[in-house]
């Protein structure tokens, strides 16, 4: 520390370090504050509701806000809360609608509006999902809390669309995995890239990513020169998909090692830029050829509703607003 020993210099210092400190404040924005003011609930409530009609959700908050302070017992307080959370949605500031949705839980847990405090929260993680080339924290959240709304509540809305986003979410998850897959077999370390692949096969073989696991397992398998077990690999992959081009590469790859698969393709025409593979329901599982005889199970034989394609997951699930209001 510096003593100053001209008396004279101490009051031009402080007079410098107050002129310093009123600048740093001034370039500080002042967050505005609604103006306390004692009024009937029912007129705080309709105001922010006329807000929300106008999606000025920022004022909507203060009032709704000024409806818990000022009436903090009252039916309308309660309801204040999810339509706070509401609004900070819409406003895409997704950790305080977040925070407003648990504050409701935990105040009410057992309120049946609980059950739109969950989809809620759980929406505002899966609006968070960014390419599979990037962190998936958001992702792992987005997918407990989307079953968590599946089990707690199995026969409302909320349960329904969270089913759908749960596929969605399982879809993105492999893809992570499948990128993690694929670029450990660019580095040449292929058993770590088989124990990815592995996983997308036990955990997610539901989604879209499966026939290309099941090809890059056969790949992999050559490489080391493992020829058993890319040949049972290739046969659940023809078996369960024998349309799919992977099963086409997979089986020019096995073919051309000597090892003669049992199912030839049904098609062998490249991957377009918008190939779409087959996808199985979701209460199937992967089948090896000798478990299941006789029973059909190509890409024609499918009823359409469970030939859709999962959403591509290097993209982030596209925002689908309002579709359910806290009340209506």
């Amino acid at each position: 520390m510096i003593l100053l020993r001209n008396s004279w210099a101490r009051p031009a210092l402080v007079a410098v370090l107050c002129a310093l400190a009123v600048a740093g404040c001034a370039g500080k924005k002042k967050t505005p504050k609604l103006a306390y003011e004692e009024r009937p609930v029912e007129l705080l409530y309709a105001t922010g509701a006329d807000y929300m009609d106008r999606r000025l959700w920022n004022q909507a908050v203060d009032y709704f806000g000024e409806v818990e302070r000022q009436h903090p017992y009252s039916e309308w307080a309660r309801r204040s809360i999810l339509m706070q959370a509401f609004a900070h949605y819409e406003g895409n500031n997704y950790p305080e609608a977040i925070s407003d949705a648990d504050r409701f839980i935990q105040l009410y847990p057992g309120n049946p509006a609980a059950a739109y405090a969950h989809y809620l929260k759980a929406v505002c993680y899966f609006e968070q999902i960014v390419d599979v080339g990037r962190d998936q924290a958001a992702t792992g959240q987005a997918l407990d809390n989307l079953r968590e709304v599946a089990q707690r509540y199995p026969a409302t809305e909320y349960a329904r669309d969270a089913k759908v986003k749960i596929d969605m979410v399982n879809d993105q998850l492999a893809g992570k995995e499948m990128n993690i897959g694929r670029y450990y077999l660019r580095q040449g370390d292929t058993l770590a890239a088989i124990n990815r692949f592995k996983g997308v096969i036990e955990r997610y073989q539901t989604t879209s990513h499966t026939p290309e696991a099941l090809y890059r397992l056969v790949e992999g398998y050559l490489t080391l020169g493992l020829m058993d077990e890319a040949k049972k690999n290739g046969a659940v992959l023809g078996y369960n998909y024998p349309g799919d081009p992977w099963y086409g590469d997979a089986y020019k790859l096995l073919t051309s090692s000597g090892l003669q698969p049992a199912v030839e393709p049904t098609t062998r025409g490249r991957r377009g830029l918008f190939h779409v593979p087959f996808r199985r329901d979701k209460e199937d599982t992967l089948k090896p050829p000798a478990a299941a005889a006789g029973t059909q199970t190509t890409a024609d034989a499918t009823p359409a509703a469970k030939t859709e394609a999962a959403p591509a997951a290097t993209t982030k699930p596209k925002k689908k607003r309002s579709l359910f209001h806290p009340f209506g």
